[in-house]
């Protein structure tokens, strides 16, 4: 009988072997850093189903009242102070072996730079929450200028530029993604010889397709979450368990880099 050891091992040995990986990271990598998921039991819009309005962008550009709660929301994110945990740092180790191609990650609270990934490596496919961006002239700052006015008593900030409708840089659902950003995501994809899809379930298109890109390609898949995938069946090594005990075994010599 093989045993999650064996699992975990065989899949180490491809990565020790690998010479470009790519990473595809969602989610479950940041809930062992206390930042809930959306869908999960104690997602965010489990417990609210009312903030899932604020993903939207029709809600949020025409009901002034989402973008206040929004805004309130974002003033206590956890996403400020999180920290990164051993699976974050594990991908560190990976960078530092040269190993690296790509981490391309649907996450938006930056935790991967915090971590030590260089940020010319980390394609954000979902923007980042440490940036605004005006919806009417793209004018793009630091979010916490913005989080200041809320604040000084500003429930709904307009861009300084041009007084249109501000919102984090990231995207929404009913939101083009930005297509530079996707197609280098896709690109890296086919050029990886492993695909290491982590913490997502790999339903969100058209970012979940860099792992049948990356499998067309010749690339071996090792799939690790914490539940099934939309994409198990692409899987050469599937690894269900938490991904800050799993990554750091994958990595060869990330077991001593983390604590």
């Amino acid at each position: 009988m093989t045993t999650t050891h064996d699992r975990i091992a065989d899949a180490a040995e491809v990565v020790g072997a690998a010479r470009r990986v790519v990473v595809f990271t969602g989610a479950g990598i940041s809930t062992e850093s206390g930042i809930p998921d959306f869908r999960g039991p104690n997602g965010v819009w489990t417990k609210n189903p009312a903030a899932e309005k604020a993903s939207n962008i029709t809600h949020y550009l025409n009901e002034p009242e989402v973008r206040v709660a929004a805004w309130q929301n974002r003033l206590a994110t956890p996403a400020w102070t999180a920290e990164p945990n051993s699976g974050h740092r594990a991908l560190v180790t990976l960078e530092r072996q040269g190993r690296l191609h790509g981490l391309v990650t649907q996450n938006i609270d930056g935790l991967h730079q915090k971590a030590g990934n260089d940020p010319a490596k980390v394609i954000e496919v979902h923007g980042t929450v440490w940036f605004t961006r005006c919806w009417d002239c793209d004018d793009r700052r630091p979010m916490e200028q913005a989080l200041a006015r809320v604040r000084a008593g500003d429930p709904d900030p307009s861009c300084l530029e041009c007084g249109g409708i501000l919102k984090s840089d990231t995207i929404s659902f009913g939101q083009s993604l930005v297509p530079d950003v996707i197609d280098r995501a896709l690109e890296v994809s086919d050029e990886c010889d492993v695909m290491l899809a982590v913490g997502s379930t790999l339903s969100v298109f058209p970012a979940a397709n860099c792992v049948p890109r990356a499998r067309a390609g010749g690339a071996t898949v090792i799939i690790v979450n914490g539940d099934e995938t939309a994409m198990d069946r692409y899987a050469d090594h599937l690894l269900v368990g938490r991904i800050g005990e799993i990554l750091p075994q994958l990595v060869p010599d990330a077991s001593s880099d983390v604590d």
